[in-house]
């Protein structure tokens, strides 16, 4: 009885839309993506969600469900706010390629030509424990933009890196990961990792980094603009993209998803730990970090792909030209990332052995996700969107919806 009482009043904190009249959808199948969506609320897998699909430019279905702040009885809305982490990343990339658009600098470029810090590159040799000391050999290439780009460039990523080292070194010399209230600037920051050991020779090996972090900073070296100025001018303003930003307003505020997670058998707000989740509402509101710094909704990310679907433009206004998208869209890191998906210059890209695994999408559906659970894909061949946005940290409570609201949009077309 209580089970079925809990599912009653989840449904209450459940707001769904969707047409049933876009063509080539399967009306039936997206009621049946809808229920899954309410159940994996309704069990406790997670909080709350928004979803969204777009097939053709057209809304197919819009949803949100379940509770934004447990703790404070606020429910779940579909204008509601996430802090979207590594999307920033195809964001910042966007950015870099409207520049190198424009003539400013060639992806080969050493990063050192702009941000000269990076200078003589060292990779990580030996390291002691007992003190965090280590010692380096000179690197016999430097780091590129097309490297910063790609996670190639032999950078770490500090406290989610794979090696304790890095995370030693990192944390000890003070580097910022994803974001921070603290009083830093990313020009700060970056100088700071500049000066630290690399992973491996740059373009010898795919290691997921702060290189994206990088870039940002080195937008505005390139531009002359402050770089939350720079994604606001040239992208998020001709896109109307008005809720993605590094910091919000007072009146975007309360809209913001609280991180949540899952202990005691119960979902609750994550406490202060490396990050501090009041981020982006409150803090110094000077870091940018172009790695996972942005908040944003389904619906503002949903045009920002849309626009990529559409060759470089929405609603008559140009971001990038066709042939810069099938550029970035390319195989950029040749084997060293093997299996269901390959790295562009921006994106995750499924391959034939992805659409061989299944419920990924057709070849060359492009996709990425974010720290706390947000995640989106788009398919190209049926110019088919789809996004899934939690705000989640932790280990979680058996939580399945990624994998089968992915899974399920590719069989809503007819």
């Amino acid at each position: 009885m209580k089970t079925r009482l809990t599912f009653f009043f989840l449904l209450l904190f459940s707001i769904s839309s969707y047409s049933q009249n876009v063509p080539g959808i399967i009306p039936e199948r997206v009621q049946k993506l809808d229920k899954m969506l309410d159940d994996a609320v309704a069990n406790g897998e997670v909080p709350g969600l928004v979803a969204m699909v777009m097939k053709d430019g057209k809304l197919v279905y819009h949803s949100a469900k379940g509770m934004a702040d447990v703790a404070n009885g606020r429910a779940m809305k579909k204008d509601d706010i996430f802090r979207i982490a590594s999307q920033t990343k195809a964001i910042t990339s966007t950015a870099v390629m409207i520049l190198w658009e424009e003539g400013k600098f060639r992806l080969d470029d050493p990063i050192s030509k702009y941000i000269p810090e990076f200078k003589n590159p060292q990779v990580l040799a030996g390291f002691r424990y007992s003190d965090t000391t280590f010692y380096t050999k000179p690197s016999s290439k430097e780091i590129t933009i097309r490297h910063l780009l790609t996670h190639t460039s032999g950078l770490g990523y500090g406290m989610i890196d794979g090696d304790e080292r890095m995370k030693m070194i990192y944390q000890k010399a003070g580097v910022t990961d994803l974001f921070t209230t603290e009083n830093i600037s990313i020009e700060e920051s970056v100088k700071k990792l500049a000066k630290l050991p690399l992973h491996h020779e740059p373009g010898s090996k795919y290691t997921y980094s702060e290189g994206l972090d990088v870039l940002g900073y080195f937008i505005e070296v390139v531009s002359g603009m402050p770089f939350d100025q720079f994604l606001k001018e040239r992208i998020f303003d001709p896109l109307g993209m008005n809720d993605t930003r590094f910091y919000l307003s007072n009146a975007q505020a309360p809209r913001l998803v609280t991180v949540q997670t899952y202990k005691d058998g119960k979902w609750g707000p994550y406490p202060v730990t490396f990050y501090d989740p009041e981020y982006p509402r409150k803090g110094a509101k000077r870091f940018f970090s172009g790695g996972a710094g942005l908040s944003s909704t389904t619906a503002d990310y949903a045009k920002f792909l849309q626009m990529y679907l559409n060759g470089g433009e929405l609603e008559g206004m140009r971001i990038l030209s066709p042939q810069t998208i099938q550029t970035m869209m390319k195989n950029q890191v040749g084997d060293l990332m093997n299996g269901d998906k390959y790295y562009g210059l921006a994106f995750g890209v499924v391959t034939d052995q992805g659409v061989a695994t299944g419920g990924l999408g057709s070849k060359g559906t492009f996709d990425w996700g974010g720290y706390f659970n947000t995640q989106y894909f788009a398919d190209p061949e049926l110019n088919l969107i789809g996004l899934i946005f939690k705000q989640t940290s932790g280990s979680g409570n058996g939580d399945q919806t990624g994998w089968k609201f992915r899974q399920m949009v590719f069989t809503l077309v007819d």
